[in-house]
């Protein structure tokens, strides 16, 4: 593959580019960048972490570098406030300070400092497509000189029921227009909504996107619901590097991080009632690796990137095989190897089952015999002995009771047990 020096990039671009240790592109890199830099529509597919965003954020950099005005000119639409998180920082990062700043449009964030961005001469909008339809009906952004059109995880806004709202923005967009659309996966609804969007486009499509990629060791543990939370502290303990585990339910999600902090181990939340201030807080800590853990539901499952996540672990099965593909697809990227562990309870086998049948997967099984609660507490009891071994006598009250006694001081058989199971 030609490396990012040889290719036709302005000098800015390619010291940036450097800078970053972007080198060799990848497979869809190195077929979509140059397509997309002749000014025709693109439409790829390709697994999660083969570098999609930087496939598009390239030609449109250089498509802005050739144009003059302060008024938007590239749009990309994306499903989510995190994936339109992570394209504004992977674009802040190419354009240095030669490129005004991106501005983005998502719900849940400061509106102000939107419309500031956008008055600010923005000339790429990042948005959700809620929020930018927001916008436009209340007259605070116009999209009418829009020279290229990005959609991102076309799918997954798919799934989400965006394609109304997208027909609607698409139609106030210029018809003479570059339109790039990128996805892991596409099925004919997503093809019927392309159809009408994209001109002659080039179709690129790299692997299998139903599959998850080699790099990733496929790994199910059958498991009681009740050992469930023993066994998610013992995989995550097990393993140095950091694990993102997917849970069915918000408030599960914050019932499994509490446990996991109660046994010391250092975890981050996101899910759809935390606010956009908290959910950005928990993705930067897990990215500079100050959380080990970072417990999510499936808002997750598409558009973090985090080059150290080493395993993937599904508390909680997800309801999609398609949403399989995507919670894997989080670790084992450019070139890493990665484990994708999932926990199934007896009566879920044929879940597991579907998953191997649908996706044609191999998983390997194996089976949790062991009680690991029983274990757990057993730990519990031996690290109270140590903690509160040569502690000083209490004091003892008129009434014989023990005084300033801090909590679980001074226990000993039964009464040590039954500490440790609290």
């Amino acid at each position: 593959m030609t490396p990012f020096s040889e290719l036709n990039l302005s000098s800015n671009l390619k010291k940036q580019l450097a800078a970053l240790n972007f080198v060799t592109p990848t497979p869809v890199q190195d077929a979509a960048i140059p397509q997309a830099m002749e000014g025709k529509d693109v439409h790829a597919t390709a697994q999660t972490g083969t570098g999609k965003t930087l496939s598009f954020l390239i030609p449109a950099i250089e498509r802005l570098q050739k144009t003059q005005g302060k008024h938007p000119a590239v749009l990309v639409l994306v499903p989510t406030r995190e994936l339109a998180l992570q394209v504004e920082k992977q674009y802040r990062d190419l354009v240095g300070r030669y490129l005004p700043k991106a501005a983005v449009v998502i719900g849940g964030a400061s509106e102000k400092g939107q419309i500031s961005d956008l008055r600010g001469g923005a000339r790429v909008v990042i948005a959700t497509p809620g929020r930018l339809e927001d916008l436009l009906e209340r007259r605070m952004l116009k999209i009418d000189k829009i020279e290229m059109l990005i959609l991102d995880e076309a799918d997954r806004m798919l799934d989400m029921g965006f394609v109304p709202a997208i027909r609607r923005i698409v139609s106030k967009i210029p018809k003479e227009r570059q339109t790039l659309c990128f996805s892991a996966t596409v099925d004919p609804a997503v093809a019927h909504l392309l159809a009408e969007v994209l001109r002659n486009p080039v179709r690129l499509s790299f692997g299998s996107t139903q599959k998850t990629s080699s790099s990733v060791k496929l790994i199910a543990y059958e498991v009681e619901q009740s050992q469930k939370a023993a066994l998610i502290h013992r995989v995550v303990s097990n393993e140095a590097g950091q694990s993102l585990i997917f849970v069915g339910t918000k408030r599960r999600t914050e019932d499994v991080a509490r446990k996991l902090e109660r046994a010391g181990v250092s975890v981050a939340v996101m899910h759809g009632d935390r606010s956009q201030s908290q959910r950005n807080r928990a993705l930067e800590s897990f990215q500079k690796g100050r959380a080990q853990v970072l417990v999510a539901t499936d808002v997750a499952s598409r558009g973090i990137h985090c080059d150290n996540i080493a395993q993937v672990i599904n508390y909680d099965l997800p309801k999609m095989a398609e949403d399989f593909i995507h919670r894997a697809g989080r670790t084992g990227r450019a070139g890493a190897t990665g484990i994708a562990a999932s926990f199934y309870t007896p009566i879920e086998r044929r879940e597991i089952a579907r998953f191997e049948r649908s996706l044609d997967l191999k998983i390997e099984r194996i089976a949790i015999k062991e009680n690991l609660v029983r274990e757990q507490r057993g730990q519990m009891v031996d690290t109270a002995k140590l903690k509160f071994a040569g502690a000083p006598a209490p004091t003892r009250g008129k009434s014989g009771g023990r005084r300033n006694m801090p909590a679980g001081v001074y226990l000993e058989g039964e009464s040590l047990q039954k500490y440790a199971a609290r």
